[in-house]
């Protein structure tokens, strides 16, 4: 939700009357009502049709909170490419989501990370309410998978691939209960669901994030 076909292509909109009307569309699409239903990258709403309006996140919040409570949903999340821009406008009286889903995995800058940390924090959101998406930044085939090896992540790394790894990792960065994916073939999923018998090495994580602020803090200066 939130993400509608314009006329000039892709268009982003926090308006209320808009996505409860998608709501209503999915639910007849599916011949029943959604089981979840996400706000879409609600920071590029912001960015584009109402840079100046504080209260759009929250009247959004609220439009869908008002479809779940009429039936027209289960559930509603927010879903954010980067939630950075997010923090400064929750506002403590809204709806909250009952799930949040961010960008997760070693790609993942930690700026990025630590907003998510702080909208889970903020939306007071607990086990099986926060997931991840794009653990491995859209390709698995990507140049940077071959130079990097993740299983420096796991107590035992001979047991898993390097893409087993990263994908196991992404459950840390940041901290998530599920992972969405979209394997193109049915043996990819199942190496991935092979990965989470793994165990991850919370020190080396928490390392690799101090790493990665220090890093933030020096490009900024």
């Amino acid at each position: 939700m939130g993400y509608f076909p314009g006329p000039d292509g892709a268009e982003h909109s926090l308006d209320p009357g808009r996505l409860r009307a998608a709501v209503e569309q999915a639910a007849e699409d599916l011949g029943r009502e959604p089981d979840l239903v996400f706000l879409h990258n609600p920071e590029h709403s912001l960015r584009e049709a109402a840079p100046h309006d504080q209260e759009a996140l929250a009247r959004a919040c609220a439009a869908l909170d008002a479809a779940a409570a009429k039936g027209l949903c289960a559930a509603w999340g927010v879903a954010s490419w980067d939630p950075s821009p997010l923090l400064s406008l929750i506002d403590k009286t809204a709806p909250g989501p009952s799930v949040l889903m961010v960008r997760a995995g070693l790609l993942v800058g930690a700026r990025t990370l630590d907003a998510a940390d702080a909208l889970t924090k903020a939306w007071n959101l607990g086990d099986g309410q926060v997931w991840g998406m794009s653990p491995f930044g859209g390709c698995t085939g990507a140049a940077v998978w071959a130079r990097i090896d993740p299983r420096v992540f796991l107590r035992d790394s001979s047991r898993l691939s390097r893409v087993q790894a990263a994908f196991r990792a992404a459950y840390h960065l940041p901290r998530v209960d599920s992972v969405a994916v979209g394997p193109d073939e049915p043996a990819h999923l199942g190496e991935l669901v092979d990965a989470l018998v793994g165990e991850v090495e919370e020190r080396t994580i928490q390392e690799y994030r101090s790493l990665l602020r220090d890093r933030s803090r020096g490009q900024l200066a």
